[in-house]
């Protein structure tokens, strides 16, 4: 008779095997996004690397501590809107400046958890509006990929070939896959050039700078992407494998995660959603009550991969700028149609969702504020005056 412990994905040969694929499509999916966030703000080799390290090594431990005290797995990962709102709205922001948005956003995290009625009111933003303020900031990054093509083709068009192909079949890998094949075929190529060094990463201190226009522009659309376009869709994984996460500690702790790691680059630390489900289920472990020993290997190979992060970057900021746009492109193709198709769901507010995604995509900047900003506000005064005249209607 077959027990559960005998059955396949059982026991720690599951934990560990799912914990790894999680790390590696997680790190690997946007990492290359993640780059062209921190130099889009100025950061310099060695902070790019600090980026990833305080990140990864974040993750290790803020999700060891809540599936730890919770005895769920909770598993926390950075924010991949906010990394492609960095990178399209961050241009220009002086370092240090950036680094006080994120700590602004890490505050404003820590705050929610306290401020239930900040909270809610986060929760009730409209749907179609965050999700059309998402694919607004990640429409820039798909559009760039059919230019890398023509830039690049023998070295774009093989990834895209691919992508696709894995998707039909294998979703899960694509971004991955081509991540592997991007560095073969430059290296192959002749366009992956060195030398690169390999070693332990440091951390590398900046003192954050706290300017208004930046905060509003940067840190503020920042929190409410990482709240709406991570956290909801992470608590919603958790509560559908059977979870009841405690949502204010969760809260407190990433956003406290972000507001200690901020001047070395941790941005914004949240609850995983894609990632998530892949140790929440029961191919990580049958028994429920058990999932949580996921963090144990969460902890060790995420912080293996931040030490090893310069090496990492190292070697993929090596990469033709051509490739580096086409398979940040490619990887944000899956949370983009997610986007849109979130954005166009309920008739009644499509107008008001596709003023703020034009706006948010235009990339328009008003009194040094981004667009981030200025589609949601946009978004939320068409939403609010047309739901008033149905009312009056009514």
């Amino acid at each position: 008779m077959q027990t559960s412990e005998t059955k396949p994905g059982a026991g720690w040969l599951g934990i560990v095997s799912s914990t790894a694929t999680a790390v590696v499509v997680g790190f690997t999916s946007t990492v290359l996004l993640l780059m062209e966030a921190a130099r889009a703000v100025g950061a310099t080799p060695s902070q790019q690397a600090s980026w990833a390290a305080a990140l990864c090594i974040g993750m290790a431990v803020s999700s060891f501590i809540l599936s730890w005290r919770t005895r769920m797995p909770i598993i926390t990962a950075w924010s991949t809107p906010g990394a492609a709102l960095i990178a399209t709205s961050g241009a220009g922001v002086p370092y240090e400046q950036a680094l006080g948005a994120f700590l602004a956003a890490g505050a404003l995290m820590c705050l929610t958890a306290f401020i239930r009625p900040l909270a809610r009111a986060i929760e009730r933003i409209p749907a179609p509006l965050a999700a059309a303020m998402l694919a607004g900031i990640l429409l820039r990054y798909a559009l760039g990929v059919p230019g890398a093509a023509i830039a690049a083709p023998l070295l774009v068009l093989p990834l895209i070939v691919v992508f696709f192909a894995l998707r039909l079949s294998f979703p899960l890998y694509a971004v991955p896959v081509i991540v592997g094949l991007g560095v073969a075929l430059a290296g192959l190529s002749g366009n992956l050039t060195g030398p690169f060094e390999f070693g332990l990463t440091r951390l590398e201190w900046a003192t954050p700078a706290f300017d208004w226009a930046t905060i509003l522009s940067l840190g503020l659309p920042l929190y409410l992407v990482t709240m709406a376009g991570q956290n909801l869709p992470g608590f919603a994984v958790l509560r559908a494998s059977g979870y009841q996460p405690p949502v204010p500690p969760i809260l407190f702790t990433t956003g406290l995660t972000t507001v200690i790691l901020a001047p070395f680059g941790g941005y914004a630390f949240n609850l995983a959603a894609i990632t998530a489900a892949l140790v929440t289920g029961p191919d990580c472990h049958p028994d429920p009550a058990k999932r949580w020993l996921a963090a144990w290997p969460y902890l060790i190979f995420y912080s293996a991969v931040g030490l090893a992060a310069a090496s990492f970057i190292g070697i993929l900021g090596a990469l033709p700028a051509a490739l580096i746009t086409a398979i940040a492109g490619l990887a944000l193709f899956s949370p983009l149609m997610a986007g849109m198709a979130a954005m166009l769901k309920d008739p009644r507010d499509i107008e008001s969702a596709a003023i703020t995604f034009l706006v948010t995509a235009s990339g328009v900047t008003v009194a040094g504020i981004g667009s981030a900003f200025w589609g949601l506000l946009a978004g939320l005064a068409l939403f609010g005056a047309r739901h008033v005249k149905d009312m009056r209607r009514g």
